[in-house]
């Protein structure tokens, strides 16, 4: 995923029939917010990442469409055994 898909996606989920904010106010508030991030040190952008995180876990998003969700490496294969 890169950065712009989740700026797309972010604004997809913002947007709603009660909450119209466009996809630039979006960008925006995203790029603003991981500026702020970059001049914190490494613990405390962390810090709030994570606080960010737990309090994101507590309300319910409806996720991206399987479809569209980055694929997983696939599992290592097993080594055969010597005979």
């Amino acid at each position: 995923m890169t950065i712009s898909d989740f700026y797309n996606e972010v604004s997809r989920l913002t947007d709603t029939d009660k909450t119209q904010i466009g996809v630039a106010d979006t960008k925006r508030v995203l790029a603003v917010a991981f500026q702020l991030l970059a001049t914190y040190d490494a613990a405390t952008a962390a810090d709030v990442f994570a606080k960010g995180l737990a309090v994101a876990a507590k309300k319910a998003v409806k996720p991206a469409p399987a479809a569209e969700a980055p694929a997983s490496a696939p599992a290592p294969k097993k080594a055969a055994k010597a005979t």
